[in-house]
């Protein structure tokens, strides 16, 4: 079951890829163009569906999972790769669209915590739980 999870990622990041280069080809870029975020908002869309259609079991669960963990270090190594010196001289574009992308996400915050009705606490850990950690 681990291994459908593991698949499920698999086809995301396909597909992901193959989206950004067909946008990296209709945009005149020669990279691809956010195939990893497409990758991953396809993967959080699809298993949320699963999990609602019952048909994403939690074994299947801990493939996504063993993966999702090693997802930032794979994108600070694919960040790693890409020419930033170049792009920051190359003119004042790059700045503004990372500033840009700063700005939105923290004007972005106040509005998605307002989403969805307050959870109930979680109870007290207990002894054996506290060991366990």
């Amino acid at each position: 079951m681990v291994l459908y999870g593991v698949a499920a990622l698999a086809l995301c990041t396909l597909v992901g890829m193959v989206v950004g280069e067909v946008l990296a080809v209709v945009l005149g870029v020669d990279a691809n163009v956010g195939g990893v975020g497409f990758a991953m908002i396809m993967l959080t869309l699809v298993t949320h569906w699963l999990r609602q259609k019952g048909k994403f079991p939690p074994a299947s669960e801990q493939g996504v999972l063993f993966w999702s963990a090693l997802y930032i270090p794979i994108v600070i190594a694919m960040a790693a790769t890409q020419n930033v010196v170049k792009a920051v001289t190359g003119g004042p574009m790059a700045l503004l669209a990372g500033v840009g992308a700063v700005v939105a996400g923290l004007a972005l915050v106040p509005v998605l915590a307002r989403i969805g009705e307050p959870g109930e606490p979680l109870p007290p850990m207990t002894a054996a739980e506290k060991q366990e950690a």
